[in-house]
């Protein structure tokens, strides 16, 4: 274990934002204390309030850093799609078999479902965590739908289609099979959701439009 006395302040907030990730996304946020945090951090519980001024503010900071880290892995995935191919549908495709392969290889512990366990403890949250909370879930579908809309442009749907909803179906992938892999302790399940998310997406746009 690192030396507290070694770490500069921002190294010592990002040791104390990794070790609050991982009790929090083994045993949830409640039964996370501030006690255990120093502890494992090796400082006091001055040092941890000089980082955080309560336990709201460690959870603003650790979505916070989350959402930073998921939309760094999205941006990369979704542009590389881009990059090789300029059909809309194609490059969509490509981005959600390389983001299932990428996810594949993620550690248990990735913590994508922070958002999700969040949302099942909300009540002891603050209004500030409960409306960054909901900034990344809308913007997961923003993200998604910009894509969609253009694959829309030029391919015809079998069935008429909510956009909106079907990226939020896109969204449930992904944080559904994070919760659901950690559940059951397997790795397969969550690349295989994205893949059948694709797959479905795949088969919805198959036909071009009359004008593209």
């Amino acid at each position: 274990m690192e030396r507290s006395d070694r770490l500069t302040g921002s190294e010592m907030r990002e040791r104390l934002l990794q070790i609050a990730e991982g009790a929090v996304l083994a045993k949830g946020f409640g039964a996370t204390s501030i006690e255990e945090l120093i502890a494992e951090a090796g400082i006091t519980k001055n040092g941890f309030f000089y980082h955080f001024r309560d336990k709201n503010a460690l959870a603003l900071a650790l979505l916070e850093r989350y959402m930073e880290r998921d939309e760094a892995l999205l941006d990369a995935v979704f542009s590389r799609g881009r990059e090789l191919s300029d059909d809309p549908l194609q490059a969509f495709l490509i981005g959600l078999k390389l983001l299932a392969e990428k996810m594949a290889d993620l550690p248990q512990d990735f913590p994508g479902c922070l958002v999700a366990t969040f949302c099942y403890q909300e009540r002891l949250f603050d209004r500030d965590v409960h409306a960054l909370n909901h900034e990344i879930v809308l913007k997961w579908r923003a993200r998604f739908r910009r894509n969609l809309d253009a694959i829309a442009a030029e391919y015809t749907p079998a069935e008429a289609v909510d956009l909106d909803a079907l990226a939020d179906m896109v969204s449930t992938a992904i944080e559904g099979g994070l919760v659901l892999g950690r559940a059951t302790g397997s790795t397969k399940i969550l690349p295989e959701q994205i893949m059948l998310t694709r797959n479905y997406i795949k088969l919805l746009f198959a036909t071009p439009s009359s004008g593209g």
